[in-house]
């Protein structure tokens, strides 16, 4: 039995429960998180790319379903979506613990046709060969843009899963069926188990995408190839960062040794200085260095602890 509590959140009140229901119990629902017209033309602005793209190959993906990336260049709307509020607040929250900011780990488009099996039960962040169970690596938030039941394979979650690593063969529990309308948004931790269920109906499930990862993790979709420098700089800026377009302490993802946003300016310096982008564990210890190095040995081992 699944608890009572497992309920929608309303739009209205997220903000309050998204983050005590993604911690307590791995995922949240969020009933009307946007207006189901403003879903509805960016379903439809995608109807194209649905049906000109190519069915998936391999057992994961699954070969009745149809997968596609690139939405913030294939939809106007999406930007909107990726920077929801208070969705995108509670993934800064959850992720902000191991992270300066978060990433666009993907952004896809999902469309699961009559057909499809069940998929297998997985949690999202096993992609990344690191130890479970001490650190979140990812949220995913699912936008359906058709509706979600039983019968044409809503998401299963098995809530409590998170945060944990299982034992391969452990039995799971009887899972929560994600039955979601157009406009209602489900996020899901990236160690909490679920699995897209068979569409036993006669027409195809549709939604999107879009996952955020650690801002120092190499994220599923390579966004520095996804998207053009002139396609960055029309978008929102605080899509940007999300795409590559801001350093990560210490000292990670730079262009030329600053921060990779001077790209997105008219204009550059050719000869840059490069620059520290410390953490401040990392300013406090090259500065207790310096220190003692001036106390004990003088200017020589001060010089040399700075340049190595």
């Amino acid at each position: 039995m699944i608890p009572d509590r497992f309920h929608f959140l309303e739009a209205q009140a997220a903000s309050s429960g998204l983050l005590r229901s993604l911690i307590e119990d791995g995922f949240a629902i969020v009933r009307g998180a946007a207006s189901p017209d403003f879903v509805a033309r960016f379903g439809a602005g995608l109807d194209q790319r649905f049906e000109h793209t190519p069915y998936c190959v391999g057992p994961f993906h699954g070969p009745r379903t149809k997968r596609f990336h690139r939405l913030l260049a294939r939809a106007p709307e999406a930007e909107a979506l990726v920077l929801q509020a208070p969705i995108f607040e509670a993934v800064q929250a959850i992720l902000g613990g191991w992270c300066d900011f978060p990433e666009l780990n993907l952004a896809q488009g999902v469309e699961i046709h009559p057909g499809a099996l069940e998929q297998i039960p997985h949690c999202d962040q096993a992609m990344w060969p690191a130890p479970k169970g001490a650190i979140e690596y990812c949220v995913n938030v699912f936008w359906p843009v058709t509706r979600f039941t039983p019968e044409n394979g809503a998401t299963r979650i098995w809530p409590r899963t998170h945060f944990r690593p299982r034992q391969p063969g452990e039995p799971l529990a009887s899972p929560f069926i994600c039955e979601l309308e157009p406009g209602d948004a489900m996020v899901i931790l990236g160690s909490t188990m679920h699995a897209a269920g068979a569409n036993m109906s006669a027409v195809p499930r549709r939604a999107a995408i879009f996952s955020y990862c650690l801002g120092w993790l190499k994220a599923y979709e390579n966004q520095s190839l996804a998207y053009s420098i002139d396609e960055v700089r029309a978008m929102d800026p605080a899509i940007a960062p999300l795409l590559g377009y801001r350093w990560h302490r210490p000292n990670l993802g730079t262009f030329d040794g600053q921060c990779p946003s001077i790209l997105l300016e008219d204009e550059h310096e050719d000869h840059l200085a490069t620059i520290d982008a410390l953490s401040p564990e990392h300013v406090e210890m090259v500065e207790s260095f310096a220190l003692a190095a001036a106390r004990g040995s003088g200017g020589t081992a001060i010089a040399a602890g700075r340049t190595q």
